[in-house]
């Protein structure tokens, strides 16, 4: 079954991602209506989280920042499913790097880096960094349950010179570069809700007290990395332009537990409020608060 369910959607993942840019966002504009107005694809948990993390905004400023956020959500998953065909040169064009030499003093220090991300603008895209890097680069992401669609996306991330390991390869992964001295790039996306019974630490987010992920912090700590932020600005429609700031340059078991962790949520708290409507507010970051 999960085969034949491949086998009848591939074609038009396909068909979408040979499409030209501006028939593609012809295409999410229509998407956009479907999903927005008449399939409200998780509105209500949208307009909740927005009002919880934006409270100074009237309702009305919200609702266009609910309105753009769907545009955004439409134009960002076909552009995932463009990401199939997509070429270096055009990737490398609209996805840039201001500031590659602040990644490129912490290779020279000859441990393994931890980048730190959220779920903003296109955390998708930000996968062509590694044809920047001289580390090996890793992404870490959760299983999908459909096998076929997962082979498809490590075929596709392998095309960014990326390997992805599943969040319970992460440790044998990075136990094993850490003992034979391989150097790597670890990319973690920490920004969503952690099951509570994984919890070690709350902190507000967003002026809300909510459990956090404190995995990057530790790993980094226990395999002695380095630790970096990876912002995203959406400078218009289809290009973006990613920044680093440095978290942790020296020995990361120097700062107290979880020092680290709120300095990386000040940061997604920062961008958030530059432009919430990049962020994605459809995830339930807010389900457990205190």
């Amino acid at each position: 079954m999960q085969f034949l369910l491949y086998l009848l959607i591939y074609p038009f993942i396909w068909i979408i991602s040979i499409l030209p840019f501006p028939v593609l966002y012809f295409l999410s504009d229509c998407v956009y209506f479907l999903v927005y107005r008449i399939f409200k694809y998780r509105k209500r948990v949208v307009r909740g989280n927005i009002a919880l993390a934006l409270p100074h905004l009237s309702e009305k400023e919200r609702t266009v920042i609910e309105k753009k956020f769907y545009a955004h959500l439409c134009d960002l998953f076909l552009e995932m499913i463009k990401t199939l065909s997509i070429s270096k040169k055009e990737i490398e064009k609209r996805y840039t790097f201001s500031n590659m030499e602040v990644y490129y003093d912490l290779e020279k220090r000859e441990k393994s880096i931890a980048l730190l991300c959220a779920h903003y603008a296109s955390y998708e895209w930000a996968v062509s960094m590694n044809y920047h890097i001289h580390f090996k680069g890793y992404g870490v992401y959760k299983k999908l349950a459909n096998p076929y669609f997962d082979t498809l996306v490590r075929q596709i991330r392998s095309k960014f010179k990326s390997h992805l390991i599943d969040s319970k390869e992460t440790i044998p992964t990075m136990a094993s570069n850490f003992r034979n001295k391989t150097f790597s790039l670890y990319g973690l996306v920490s920004d969503q809700s952690p099951k509570l019974s994984t919890t070690h630490h709350w902190q507000k987010f967003m002026g809300i007290e909510v459990p956090v992920h404190t995995g990057g912090e530790m790993l980094a700590k226990k395999y002695d990395m380095n630790i970096i932020f990876l912002k995203t600005k959406k400078l218009k429609r289809g290009y973006y332009e990613a920044s680093f700031e440095v978290l942790s340059d020296g020995n990361a078991k120097d700062f107290p537990n979880y020092e680290i962790t709120d300095n990386f949520l000040k940061l997604v708290e920062q961008q958030i409020y530059e432009a919430p409507e990049f962020y994605l507010w459809t995830h339930k970051r807010w389900k457990h608060m205190r």
